[in-house]
């Protein structure tokens, strides 16, 4: 049996703020899904893939899947439709670098980077270019221009940035 490559990042640090977006992310999601095949999944899912020849052990903060039999044992095998990150000083770079090339590597439709600190969500969609996966920023989205946020892949489901920033102050 091969040797699990699992990328350890020091939570120690993560603050409630980083909770309470990803549980109104889900909240906000699950409802909206519920007469559907997709399901939202917390920061307790993990998906394994093969990423530049090596297997990646990777756990979003947010996901819809829309296949959920696709599973062995207790983690998914293929690529949710939508991830969402939630940054945290000890994850900021990972999130931004390696982990959104694996998600970028695995046709995932949609990623949002979201900053609580700064109340900012960035969307990225995933095009080709020369036949390779490419996030490209759809749209940061801000206090000024909060009535924008929308889900372009599910764009049935509404998700308002006072939602889901709710219960943190600033």
């Amino acid at each position: 049996m091969g040797a699990l490559n699992i990328q350890i990042t020091d939570m120690a640090g993560a603050y409630i703020e980083h909770s309470i977006v990803i549980s109104n992310f889900v909240g906000i999601v699950r409802n909206q899904l519920k007469d559907s095949l997709c399901r939202v999944f917390p920061d307790n899912v993990q998906y394994k893939w093969m990423f530049e020849g090596e297997e990646k052990t990777v756990i979003p903060d947010a996901s819809i899947n829309c296949q959920i039999k696709a599973k062995r044992g207790n983690y998914f095998i293929n690529a949710p439709r939508f991830v969402m990150e939630v940054l945290s000083d000890s994850t900021e770079k990972y999130d931004r670098t390696e982990k959104k090339c694996i998600y970028q590597d695995q046709d995932i439709d949609e990623y949002w980077i979201a900053d609580w600190r700064k109340r900012e969500i960035e969307i990225y969609t995933l095009d080709y270019e020369n036949d390779l996966p490419v996030y490209h920023l759809f749209k940061k989205i801000t206090r000024s221009n909060k009535d924008e946020l929308e889900m372009i892949h599910f764009p049935n489901i509404k998700v308002t940035f006072d939602d889901l920033f709710d219960g943190i102050e600033q």
